[in-house]
């Protein structure tokens, strides 16, 4: 069997980065940034006043008097040079008129008709927002690669940009396996559970960036299950196919397509849960097994399925997994990389706590929709008690 990372690299290997398209800002929230954006001017493209207040000269002697004579506010400056003794009433985000190195705020300023006095003599520079504070032009702006956020759409739109070009969104097809699956929203038969797996998985693929593509639960028959598969594969870039590949006799996936030509990178991956996890290709176009069991399905997608749907989108995607305290008890691992549905929180001194749950039946969506977190436990590693370090894998992330 495969490691838990030998069985990624393969997977990576057989994946390559989608091309590119232009879309407007208005639609770029989350996306992928395909190249390195750059400041084309200033910003701000001119001195700007911080406060709202009256724009003078440090070089005129406080308290004044300074004789008013204009207003500069934002979008509308002031267009003369001011003289020596002349302020300007400004306002916040204006520009500074020519012939003035200060802004007084106007709690500072006493007003008496045509002219001001100050309380304390005016720091060349105070108030004023010099041209390029924020960024200057061919700085760089966003990195390639990039997944945009609020924050980053927000930059790219004080820049000027309209568009911004990023990867195709990868098609995942999403296939389950089984005749005892049933679809939410219908009647089910006395023994036959309703279809979480596909529905959580699609859930994950959007917040990891991806655009899930739900086929119609496949009953547990070769041609059934071929016939599924041939249509998915020319549509999706990935297909992701939910149970079947155990060892009993109903589990018939990878019979069902080896007359489709699949060729089977993976075929089995040390990790608990997710042994039947299998990689493998038909017509260079990659295929995943994911365990039935739901629990077992959603902790493999978050080990090999984010990592693949990354790799479409040129991201980084490194498992990173942060020290946590535990929170209970751990018993000794047996000689597979381990996985322990958990709740993290932050506990005293900003430390992080991992509980994790006592039933680890992977059958049950219960206690996976109540986990935020993966504690990684090692081929081998020796019992843990309370208030030791261990690696948590923490979910929830795009």
């Amino acid at each position: 069997m495969d490691t838990v990372d030998s069985a990624r690299a393969r997977m990576l290997s057989a994946v390559r980065p989608l091309g590119g398209e232009p879309v407007p800002l208005s639609r770029a929230a989350s996306r992928t940034l395909t190249e390195a954006l750059f400041a084309t001017r200033d910003q701000p493209p001119f001195r700007s006043s911080a406060m709202d207040g009256y724009a003078v000269n440090s070089a005129d002697a406080a308290p004044g008097p300074f004789r008013v004579v204009g207003e500069s506010a934002a979008g509308r400056g002031f267009e003369e040079s001011m003289q020596a003794g002349e302020a300007v009433r400004i306002f916040t985000g204006a520009p500074v008129p020519a012939g003035a190195d200060s802004v007084i705020p106007q709690e500072r300023i006493r007003r008496e008709g045509s002219h001001v006095f100050i309380d304390e003599p005016a720091p060349s520079g105070k108030n004023i927002r010099e041209p390029g504070i924020d960024f200057t032009s061919g700085g760089p702006l966003v990195a390639a690669g990039t997944p945009l956020h609020a924050r980053h759409v927000a930059l790219i739109a004080a820049a000027g940009f309209a568009s911004v070009n990023v990867r195709r969104l990868p098609r995942i097809a999403l296939l389950a396996t089984g005749s005892e699956i049933a679809t939410p929203g219908t009647a089910a038969g006395p023994y036959q559970i309703y279809d979480s797996v596909t529905f959580g998985l699609g859930a994950m693929i959007e917040s990891w960036g991806g655009c899930p593509l739900r086929l119609a639960a496949s009953r547990d028959d070769e041609v059934a299950v071929s016939t599924a598969i041939g249509d998915a594969i020319g549509n999706a870039d990935l297909t992701v196919i939910v149970g079947g590949a155990s060892v009993g006799d109903y589990d018939i996936v990878k019979q069902a397509l080896g007359s489709r030509g699949l060729a089977i990178s993976v075929s089995q991956v040390a990790v608990r849960p997710g042994k039947p996890t299998w990689f493998g290709t038909i017509d260079d176009k990659p295929i995943l097994g994911l365990p039935g069991n739901p629990a077992a399905a959603f902790v493999c997608a978050s080990l090999f399925l984010r990592p693949l749907l990354h790799r479409f989108l040129a991201r980084s995607s490194p498992m990173i997994c942060v020290p946590a305290v535990l929170d209970g008890q751990i018993a000794r691992n047996g000689e597979m990389e381990t996985y322990l549905r958990a709740a993290v929180r932050i506990g005293d001194g900003a430390r992080l706590l991992a509980r994790p749950f006592d039933n680890q039946d992977t059958s049950l969506v219960s206690v996976f929709a109540a986990a935020n977190a993966l504690i990684r436990r090692l081929p081998g590693s020796g019992p843990a008690q309370g208030g030791a370090l261990v690696e948590a894998l923490l979910l929830d992330r795009d």
